[in-house]
């Protein structure tokens, strides 16, 4: 294990949980919009596949518990740390075809639709299929605004090595 390694995926894992519980919206289904997801593509393309997806799992899933969503925290954990996952190997498959910005787009909107399809699949078995597909496009709106911000970050900490190896 390497100390520098745990306390990036430490500090991520802060950085999910805050950027997810500043601003929430509530979501039809019970649920919430948030802003944690810039963090958790953030933990997929500067974290190896496990780090990343327990940073990502973890700050997420801390942040239903705290926030009162005890339900939803297992399926974030999974959820979370999965798109952080998509986002390191979509953006390593696609990175020496296409170059940094668009690979971090392909990956970063790869992983967004694991978030969607995955709430989707949640809410589904918890409240029903049709009831859960209102959640979908907000959903979507949510995945859009953690890709364009993810990458404004990604770009900030490149350009200042921070987070970046």
């Amino acid at each position: 294990m390497n100390t520098k390694k745990i306390a990036k995926a430490a500090m991520l894992a802060a950085l999910a949980c805050i950027a997810t519980m500043i601003i929430k919206i509530p979501s039809p289904m019970k649920g919430y919009l948030n802003l944690g997801d810039c963090i958790v593509l953030l933990s997929g393309w500067t974290l190896s596949p496990v780090y990343g997806f327990l940073a990502a799992g973890i700050g997420s899933a801390l942040a239903d518990v705290f926030s009162g969503y005890v339900i939803y925290a297992p399926a974030t954990f999974v959820i979370k740390g999965l798109m952080a996952v998509a986002a390191y190997f979509f953006y390593k498959v696609t990175m020496d075809k296409c170059g940094k910005l668009p690979s971090r787009i392909i990956s970063g909107a790869l992983a967004e639709l694991v978030m969607v399809l995955g709430y989707f699949l949640f809410e589904g078995i918890l409240y029903g299929f049709i009831p859960s597909a209102v959640n979908i496009p907000a959903n979507a709106m949510q995945g859009v605004a953690g890709l364009i911000i993810g990458i404004l970050l990604i770009n900030i900490f490149e350009k200042n090595k921070f987070l970046t190896k």
